[in-house]
């Protein structure tokens, strides 16, 4: 059994979201024994100059400006760290991450805290933990070479240490939402809780 998971939904519809009840099926299934909960449908906020200059900022010389600058990030942070799995309803929107998910990552991906740098190039700071995106899409093939959420999600998830993403797809709903829903249903019940 996963011990903790956090359950983020990153598409804008709150009623009759595919990505939702997909993320939902999967925490069920998955059966945790704690949840955090991140909803990106409330708005997070996009990176500015002075985030920016406090994120890079040494921590023991920041002053309480830069603090509150960071203060959601760290907490956002905070949860992926305590984290064994995490779940992401995550939607594709014109080819893409909803802009709410960039924001999360804007926000968590961060030197010293969730990847570092050596001789090597960066390496991922949350290693040892797994992810399953569960991705809705109208016309889009998850996969496909025009689905440039998928890659990017995994890729950005490998970047800060989580190497192990399974993906759950309800792709393609225009054409046969049926047989997507059908798929995408069997898919969470075939996961390795």
């Amino acid at each position: 059994m996963t011990r903790t998971i956090l359950h983020i939904d990153a598409s804008a519809r709150r009623e009759g979201s595919t990505s939702r009840d997909l993320s939902d099926r999967i925490v069920k299934h998955l059966e945790a024994g704690r949840i955090i909960r991140r909803d990106l449908a409330v708005p997070l906020p996009l990176l500015t100059e002075d985030w920016i200059n406090a994120n890079f900022t040494p921590a023991d010389q920041r002053d309480a400006v830069q603090r509150d600058q960071l203060a959601l990030s760290d907490e956002l942070v905070a949860e992926l760290q305590k984290a064994d799995t995490i779940v992401i309803g995550l939607p594709i929107y014109n080819f893409s991450v909803p802009a709410a998910f960039k924001a999360w990552i804007d926000l968590v991906a961060r030197v010293g805290l969730t990847f570092s740098y050596n001789e090597d190039g960066p390496k991922g700071l949350l290693e040892g933990k797994r992810a399953v995106l569960a991705i809705a899409s109208g016309g889009t093939a998850v996969g496909s070479e025009v689905d440039f959420t998928t890659s990017y999600a995994k890729h950005v998830l490998g970047f800060i240490g989580i190497q192990d993403v399974d993906i759950v797809a309800a792709d393609q709903m225009a054409l046969d939402a049926e047989a997507a829903l059908s798929n995408a249903h069997k898919a969470v019940s075939e996961l390795a809780a």
